[in-house]
């Protein structure tokens, strides 16, 4: 009997990422870094893990399309045209990874027709890797998680980063005043963290697409949502180095409505 083709790159996926573990610990706090022109920190091992898992998905499924971001210099979007693509973040939190900060993520996700359909997400602290997709499950290494059900209140904890564009820094202050804030320096691991209810929210101004693209379909088969505040994002159409940040918020139902009132207030 022929097996999916999604359950096929499932597999892959897993085994791609899984592969690149020991190079993420071994040059943990090590790796030299540069900088890039945007402004970003990249390392040899973000370059490393990048072309390692192209190559992996590349021999086993040459028709689809592949996205990273480390991809050289920015240039022309890229369009998605293919049924399948992949979009990775080698390094998601490559500041902490350099620095020898923990919260840092390997993140590999499976879009069809433009919607992530599974994520693959390598959490290095914690030494686990996170899987799952809408219809698929959701799983923190063996065990099933799912988002936290409980409505917010003043004791809940949402992730958080300091916006980059200035304008939304009263957003800062409202959140401090209503929840308790973490901000880790990893926007796939807070969204990750909602997914498996670490976190009971979260809230992001300064992401891209290959930040959370693994970490959105987590957070939909937990049974949360994921709500974007500038436009919608998914299918994506086209992969784009240069793209605008993205703002949304996540977590269950109840959280994200009350995220919302709370931002636009």
């Amino acid at each position: 009997m022929a097996v999916p083709e999604i359950d096929l790159r499932v597999s892959a996926a897993r085994r791609a990422v899984g592969t690149h573990t020991a190079l993420l610990h071994r040059e943990f706090g090590r790796a030299k870094s540069e900088w890039k022109t945007d402004g970003t920190r990249v390392t040899a091992v973000d370059l490393a893990i990048s072309q390692g898992i192209a190559g992996m998905l590349g021999t086993e499924f040459p028709g689809d399309d592949f996205f990273s971001e480390e991809l050289g210099q920015p240039g022309e979007p890229m369009p998605a045209t293919k049924r399948f693509a992949w979009v990775l973040d080698p390094i998601d939190g490559t500041n902490n990874y350099a620095l020898g900060i923990a919260n840092c993520a390997i993140s590999l996700a499976l879009l069809e027709d433009g919607i992530p359909v599974y994520g693959v997400v390598y959490d290095l602290a914690r030494r686990t890797l996170i899987h799952g997709g809408p219809g698929r499950g959701l799983f923190d290494g063996e065990r099933p998680a799912g988002v936290r059900p409980e409505p917010p209140h003043p004791q809940s904890v949402v992730g958080f980063h300091s916006p980059y564009d200035k304008r939304f820094a009263r957003d800062a202050q409202t959140l401090v005043e209503n929840f308790k804030i973490r901000g880790l320096g990893s926007s796939t691991l807070h969204l990750a963290y909602v997914a498996i209810g670490i976190l009971d929210g979260t809230v992001d101004h300064n992401v891209k697409i290959w930040d959370i693209a693994a970490a959105v379909p987590l957070c939909l088969a937990g049974g949360g949502k994921v709500e974007f505040l500038n436009g919608e994002q998914f299918p994506l159409r086209k992969f784009d180095l240069k793209m605008d940040r993205i703002r949304y918020v996540a977590g269950n139902a109840a959280m994200c409505a009350r995220l919302r009132t709370l931002l636009s207030t």
